[in-house]
């Protein structure tokens, strides 16, 4: 008997929407980069439950013919290519022909278009593949294509979706991806009956000013720099943040030929470039654009269309990072550089002093195997299933393990004298030799256990501030902030929405009493962000971790002995302290034997 069969068209287009259409935010790339290859001038988004019930976009681009419009549902229909040539000689957004007939798989889709020259539009509903109507209708020049229940014929796929927020979030950052390569395009986001986005049409730094300018009061666009360079192989152009504007929180995009696309390659070259002019955990922001031969790229290697590879990727390396270092320089900010040397790019000046030059040094524990499981380490997640039941359910798998404990803290005698070492770490006598303190890890792992504690029985303990801070925000920062506002209010944090982006701080909890409410909130949004936090555990984590290295003692200030005891008390109370929350070294012992060893 034969047991080999093809499958059915519907089947094999809900196995394609697993990889092209994964949420929300997917099914809106997909529609707003078919409205952008129609040659629409305004996009207009509406979504409602996060694009769970309703995504719709609606443009002025050129339309479709009834004809066309039933055929692009089709798998590998498209008018973007021809042949397998044309996929190295791409000026459009999309081009596989698997949007549509993926987004018809999973949801109901209806569909109404018009091109300018006729009299009359087309009306077509799809759902789950199949066609339910298609009829003539009155319609606008152009197309509104509804995505309606996404994944109701998949429940499984819909359980997988986050929270509303999450989603929310994804779309936005989708949606801001997309605007900042298209300034000439106005475009309208709206969110339940809210307007999200309202961009017109302007400059592009205007709307990178538009998309996050909120997020500093003096102004984003005035901490760009321009950025050009030209070669026979390609132009880079854009902005580049200056270096003392660099945050915790930078927008970092790259971009080729109008598409978004990751790079950590190129991204090590604008690392390079700030070399030595960052504070630490800052980054600069940056909006560069890659204009080259589409014929030297391969857009076709992942569905999302995100990874991009190049034929030339370490020239495009070297242009990159000099241009980085020319713009940089005309703000006196980075040595000249010599453009006329061949060969690789001098700069004289930063090389002066690397023979002095304190390079990093790795520690390594020789008894960790990774192959072995630690069982001496009970970790705070002990039991985790149990704990968080959620967790299981949405991801099948515990939280990461903190790290094994490299040894066995002896006894600690406090009343003997303790010794601040370069006002960075304490030094503490202990039976077996030596112990070394890092002091600002150590009041984070103390500030974390105490905000956590407040946390879980709500009750923060609150300082009202003299003077309201306000800040502004972008509208992704804003809707993240409104989803964590209810567990800042518990950690000890009063603000109140004064406008829709607008932002007071009335009260901060006592741990920050004097710091800067505004910068310490956006530290929280953006590790929130940074660490793809989705759950109400996950937020609330990131928020105490966040809270804690903000409030925590910073290495450099001098502690009396006092108050080396008094943290060292706190410290020692906590039933592990070796590492950090987020895995960083806080104690090591330095033994009798070693010592003794150094000493021949």
């Amino acid at each position: 008997m034969d047991i080999i069969h093809l499958l059915p068209d519907s089947v094999a287009n809900q196995i394609a929407a697993g990889e092209v259409i994964q949420r929300p935010a997917s099914c809106l790339k997909e529609l707003v980069e078919n409205a952008l290859d129609a040659g629409a001038q305004h996009i207009e988004v509406l979504i409602r439950d996060a694009g769970r019930t309703l995504l719709q976009v609606i443009d002025d681009g050129k339309g479709m013919s009834g004809t066309d419009a039933r055929m692009a549902f089709e798998r590998h229909a498209t008018s973007k290519i021809r042949e397998a040539a044309d996929l190295y000689n791409l000026h459009t957004m999309g081009f596989r022909g698997e949007a549509l007939a993926s987004i018809a798989a999973v949801a109901q889709v209806e569909l109404l278009t018009r091109r300018p020259e006729d009299e009359i539009g087309t009306l077509l509903e799809i759902a789950a593949s199949q066609v339910v109507r298609q009829e003539p209708a009155q319609a606008n020049a152009g197309t509104s294509i509804k995505v309606k229940n996404l994944f109701y014929n998949l429940p499984a796929r819909r359980r997988f979706l986050k929270t509303n927020a999450t989603e929310l979030r994804n779309i936005i950052t989708d949606f801001q991806r997309i605007v900042l390569v298209y300034p000439d395009i106005h475009f309208t986001l709206i969110n339940d009956d809210e307007i999200l986005f309202d961009l017109p049409v302007g400059s592009l730094k205007q709307r990178i000013e538009a998309v996050f300018g909120k997020s500093l009061k003096k102004g984003f666009a005035n901490q760009l720099i321009d950025v050009h360079a030209q070669s026979e192989l390609l132009k880079i152009n854009g902005y580049i943040g200056l270096p003392e504007a660099a945050s915790k929180n930078a927008q970092q995009y790259f971009f080729v030929n109008g598409r978004f696309m990751k790079h950590p390659y190129f991204h090590k070259a604008v690392q390079t470039a700030y070399s030595g002019m960052l504070l630490p955990e800052h980054n600069p922001s940056y909006f560069l654009y890659f204009d080259i031969d589409p014929s030297a790229i391969d857009v076709n290697i992942h569905p999302t269309k995100t990874e991009i590879k190049f034929a030339d990727e370490q020239i495009i390396w070297q242009i990159l990072l000099a241009a980085l270092r020319e713009s940089l320089g005309k703000f006196n900010v980075t040595p000249s550089i010599d453009f006329d040397r061949e060969g690789d790019i001098s700069i004289p000046v930063a090389r002066q002093h690397t023979e002095n030059m304190d390079f990093p040094r790795t520690q390594t524990d020789t008894r960790y195997n990774p192959f072995h499981t630690h069982t001496a380490y009970q970790p705070h997640f002990q039991q985790w299933e149990k704990l968080y039941p959620e967790r299981m359910e949405e991801t099948g798998a515990p939280p990461m393990a903190e790290p094994a404990p490299l040894f066995e803290i002896p006894a600690i005698d406090l009343d003997v004298p303790v010794t601040q070492y370069k006002e960075k770490y304490l030094l503490l006598p202990a039976a077996d030799g030596i112990m070394l303190i890092d002091q600002h890890r150590a009041h984070i792992c103390v500030l974390y256990e105490e905000l956590h504690r407040h946390l879980q029985n709500r009750q923060g303990v609150m300082q009202q501030v003299l003077f309201p801070d306000v800040i502004d925000l972008s509208t992704e920062e804003s809707n993240l902030l409104q989803q964590l506002q209810e567990d800042l209010h518990f950690l000890g944090f009063d603000i109140t929405q004064i406008a829709k982006n607008s932002f007071s701080v009335d009260g901060v909890p006592a741990e920050l009493q004097g710091r800067n409410a505004s910068e310490i909130l956006l530290n929280i949004l953006h590790n929130v962000k940074e660490t793809g936090s989705n759950t109400q555990h996950e937020w609330e984590q990131s928020v105490i971790l966040s809270l804690a290295q903000d409030a925590a003692i910073q290495q450099g200030k001098h502690l009396s002995e006092t108050e080396s005891k008094d943290l060292l008390q706190r410290f020692f109370a906590l039933k592990e302290n070796q590492f950090t929350p987020d895995g960083k070294r806080v104690i090591t012992l330095i033994n009798d034997e070693e010592i003794s060893k150094r000493m021949k």
